[in-house]
């Protein structure tokens, strides 16, 4: 179902990503105070709700983060807790709220810190009380078996894996907000330590900090605002599941492949129009699979397609254009609202050095979480368009 009225993003903020030694309330502030400044709003009452993405930094983490810009008292607040998938579903609230008028302007974000935390070299578990978790089914397990699986079906060797993480870093060179960044080569990354066969080190995201916010509006506030370079959202899409009491091919990703296809319908948009893909990467592995998933080729082709080039500067689509989760890290909460936020950006030109030329239609996709039975708990992705 399309969006029931027009919806457009004002301005966008992310914070730079990494270890930090602020703490998420700051980073989440950081990103919102850049978001609401670039959409010129003056005062706090404009922003009628908000949304805020987190997943392991406790309760109330809207509230701490917004009452210093005086937000609180004012605007509604809901707090996101979808694991990976938090801040873009944060974003996907903000934009319903305004798509069926309950608002003229509504504030998505996502906020993490891990560092300062959690323990070093402890891994996430998905779900406390999963039957897969609980026998030690952690995320870089799960992917190190599609990687290996894809491997002995397409004949995908560990360096073709590693072609992704030099194409990322590549791409996050000139990225002032990017961690990791800069020419690697392929011997470095599968040299690197091994963490899960294939996964080297250099092939898993790190796990950082950070921030990102967007401000949505109806086009009626757009106007009054005065903002210039207006963003259009042509979709906006969450799904969880599908649930599979069976055997199941882990080579695909049944809720990717179906939440691609509802925005593809919501937005009469095809992948054959789609510029700029900010994916979950957090795995090598992960963006070649989602290649497929996303009919951006077709099954079993996904290999091909990255070996042509097909996927940087140049090729059918741009993908992780920013240089990805391989590039940023990934603080949890945060990284689907600041794909949004960086894409965004390219659509209005403002990523000089990383600019991905004549962009016009950029798609953002972040899982979230695994239960035993599924892939991921959920998905949300975001098509957006640029509007002037």
């Amino acid at each position: 179902m399309k969006l029931p009225r027009e919806v457009y993003i004002a301005g966008v903020g992310e914070t730079v990503f990494g270890k930090r030694k602020e703490d998420f309330e700051i980073l989440g502030r950081q990103a919102a105070f850049e978001a609401i400044k670039t959409s010129k709003i003056d005062r706090p009452d404009v922003i009628q709700s908000a949304y805020c993405g987190n997943a392991t930094n406790g309760m109330v983490t809207g509230q701490t983060i917004l009452k210093d810009i005086g937000l609180v008292g004012k605007a509604s607040m809901v707090n996101v807790e979808s694991a990976c998938s938090a801040g873009a579903m944060a974003v996907h609230m903000a934009i319903k709220d305004v798509a069926y008028g309950i608002t003229e302007c509504s504030l998505g974000l996502g906020a993490e810190n891990h560092t300062l935390h959690r323990e070093t070299g402890t891994a996430f578990t998905p779900a406390m009380n999963d039957i897969e978790t609980v026998h030690g089914a952690v995320m870089t397990g799960k992917y190190s078996m599609r990687a290996t699986r894809y491997m002995y079906e397409t004949g995908a060797t560990i360096e073709d894996l590693a072609m992704i993480t030099v194409k990322n870093r590549g791409h996050a060179t000139n990225n002032p907000y990017a961690w990791f960044k800069g020419k690697v080569s392929v011997e470095e990354v599968v040299n690197s330590r091994m963490i899960a066969y294939p996964m080297t080190l250099h092939q898993c995201c790190g796990i950082a900090d950070g921030a990102g916010a967007v401000v949505v509006c109806s086009k009626d506030m757009i106007k009054k605002l005065g903002v210039d370079k207006p963003v259009r959202v042509a979709g906006s899409v969450v799904t969880s599941g599908p649930y599979h009491n069976r055997p199941r091919d882990i080579t695909g990703d049944d809720i990717t492949e179906a939440t691609s296809d509802l925005l593809y319908e919501q937005s009469g948009i095809g992948p054959e129009d789609v510029d700029i893909v900010e994916l979950h990467d957090a795995f090598t592995i992960a963006e070649l699979l989602y290649y497929e998933c996303m009919r951006f080729c077709k099954r079993g082709e996904g290999l091909q397609f990255l070996r042509d080039g097909q996927s940087t500067h140049g090729g059918k689509c741009v993908f992780s254009a920013r240089g990805g989760m391989l590039s940023y890290g990934h603080p949890i909460g945060a990284s689907g609202a600041a794909q949004i936020a960086a894409n965004v950006k390219q659509l209005r030109g403002e990523c000089p050095g990383y600019q991905v030329e004549g962009a016009k239609v950029a798609m953002s996709h972040v899982t979230g979480g695994g239960l035993s039975g599924t892939e991921h708990a959920a998905c949300t992705m975001h098509m957006l368009v640029r509007g002037w």
